[in-house]
């Protein structure tokens, strides 16, 4: 039941290892049923007694947001003053507000990621009384 990845075992593994020590099986029957040694299953445990989890950092890695929550929100009710604004008006007046300077691309991904896009209003003729009668 060994399963590797790129030489690690994998975040499952890891939590039935976990699981298997909690349920109280000994570190030797432990590492005997996941085919794993017996340094691995300590350091397992000693992993998730010490800080509480089962897996590294390596989920959160890549690269970091441009914008913060804060500086969402920001963003979020600049545009809901004016619907017209452009992204291109967006990202000046976000530039104003922050020390690093945020691409018009990064504007409009973060408008979409928050479901506001843009889009031509659909111009509705007038209904009078004379036209809604033909």
């Amino acid at each position: 039941m060994k399963v590797l990845q790129n030489g690690r075992l994998v975040k499952f593994s890891k939590e039935q290892t976990v699981g298997e020590r909690l349920a109280g099986a000994s570190v030797t029957k432990t590492a005997i049923l996941l085919a794993v040694s017996r340094a691995a299953v300590s350091r397992f445990m000693t992993a998730y007694t010490n800080q509480g989890k089962t897996s590294s950092d390596e989920s959160n890695s890549g690269r970091k947001p441009k914008l913060s929550e804060r500086n969402r929100r920001t963003m979020k009710r600049f545009v809901s003053q004016n619907c017209r604004t452009t992204a291109a008006e967006v990202t000046a007046e976000l530039d104003c507000h922050l020390e690093d300077l945020v691409s018009t691309k990064a504007v409009r991904r973060e408008l979409h990621k928050s479901n506001i896009h843009g889009r031509a209003a659909i111009a509705n003729p007038q209904v009078t009384e004379s036209s809604a009668k033909m």
